[in-house]
């Protein structure tokens, strides 16, 4: 059996056990506070990198103003889609009550997507006219300034074109013709062209812009030397005319004079010998259908017996062209504009590539102008075959060159405008001209 410890010594260890005890817990609650302090200063230190301010994320920035080159679509400078309005004039004499009367203001708001179609069209054309009247310079060649202009064009549509059927829904609404001195209209380059603009140059620009197939077709000219500048003088002041004179139930004939009366009472000094400005008098303005740029109707721009009226709902562009030559054109040079017909009949296509060509005609342009480079660019090869066979089976237009004699100078000028059923809005007006 196991011997048994004496009371007396038990006594002692309790009470040396007790003391024992004692410093223990007076340790273990030192370790503790110490632990407790050790804490507390993590957590402050944790509060302090939690206070530390976090970089705010860069937002994105949504662009206020057009880049140069013209990149930035409009839609997005003018997120509400409320585009600048035209010049705005009102009717005069028996169609002044227009302006104030109800019926025709009712009229005028059933046209909201209409009108907003063509004022981003006309937007668009301002500021890519704006931009390439800026960079435009001797020694560019003619296809660098068109694939300049197009791009713009596209890329402020928000449609560049490339996708079958995108250039239906935006984009180019009339090829940009570069026609320079005696070459008045349909000059663009064909791919390997290497025609350079020169310092004695006269150069009409005129593009069109569609959205949603309403087009907006202007024009202007550019010329480096002064010596030309009455030239142009007289052919800008022949188009204000014609604008200013025309509206519903204006005939075309009246239209025709003023516009004739205006231009030829300018001369142009070149080189020291003096030309009268000469109307080119087989040349018109036209009327603009949806998705087809020369609709029935013609605007002369010399006088004659057209008892013809503009009507109320009618879109025009009235172009007029001045020349030191003959004041009369002829088809010349390479065609570069076609557009198929909108009565295109239906005949049967013998011709394989002709087949092919016209179904893409039909997916990517409709009755909408194109020129050669368009098919390049959609990587259509060896099409010459085909696109001569469509013209020839009458399906669709070829628009040549026109030209006036070798030597003599052409200028022209054009605005599109909309008879509106309260006012006549000069839709593709801007500051430059």
């Amino acid at each position: 059996m196991a011997a048994q410890v004496p009371t007396a010594e038990l006594e002692k260890l309790r009470v040396n056990g007790a003391k024992g005890s004692g410093d223990a817990d007076h340790e273990d609650s030192d370790d503790d506070a110490e632990d407790d302090a050790g804490a507390a200063e993590a957590t402050a230190t944790g509060a302090a990198k939690k206070k530390k301010k976090r970089k705010p994320k860069k937002k994105k920035t949504t662009p206020k103003a057009q880049s140069d080159p013209p990149r930035v679509p409009v839609s997005t400078l003018f997120p509400n889609g409320q585009y600048p309005l035209g010049e705005i004039c009102e009717y005069k004499n028996e169609n002044s009550y227009r302006t104030t009367s109800e019926e025709k203001r009712h009229l005028d708001r059933m046209n909201n997507d209409f009108l907003t179609d063509y004022r981003q069209g006309a937007e668009i054309h301002r500021q890519v006219r704006q931009w390439a009247q800026k960079n435009m310079k001797p020694g560019q060649t003619l296809t660098e300034i068109a694939e300049g202009i197009e791009d713009s064009v596209r890329a402020l549509t928000g449609h560049p074109g490339l996708e079958e059927g995108d250039a239906i829904k935006a984009g180019m609404g009339f090829p940009t013709g570069l026609n320079i001195n005696h070459v008045a209209a349909h000059y663009s380059p064909n791919a390997g062209n290497k025609w350079v603009l020169q310092e004695k140059d006269v150069m009409k620009v005129d593009f069109g812009v569609h959205v949603n197939g309403r087009i907006v077709d202007s024009a202007w000219t550019v010329a480096f030397d002064p010596q030309y500048d009455n030239l142009l003088n007289a052919v800008k002041d022949a188009t204000n005319t014609g604008v200013r004179e025309a509206g519903i139930d204006v005939r075309m004939s009246d239209i025709g004079s003023a516009i004739q009366e205006a231009m030829e009472s300018y001369e142009v000094e070149i080189e020291g010998k003096t030309y009268p400005v000469k109307c080119i008098r087989n040349l018109n303005g036209h009327t603009i259908g949806r998705y087809q740029i020369h609709g029935g109707k013609s605007v002369p721009i010399v006088k004659g017996g057209d008892q013809t009226k503009m009507e109320e709902g009618e879109t025009y562009a009235i172009e007029t062209f001045g020349s030191t030559g003959k004041g009369y054109v002829r088809d010349d040079m390479e065609t570069s504009h076609y557009a198929k017909r909108e009565d295109a009949p239906n005949v049967p296509l013998r011709v394989s590539s002709a087949r092919s060509l016209l179904n893409v005609i039909n997916k990517n342009f409709g009755t909408l102008p194109f020129c050669r480079r368009y098919l390049d660019r959609l990587g259509q090869e060896k099409y010459l075959l085909g696109l001569n066979n469509l013209v020839s089976a009458g399906i669709v237009e070829a628009y040549p060159p026109l030209c006036d004699v070798k030597g003599s100078y052409t200028a022209q000028f054009e605005h599109t405008f909309l008879l509106r059923p309260t006012v006549k809005e000069v839709i593709s007006r801007g500051d430059d001209y």
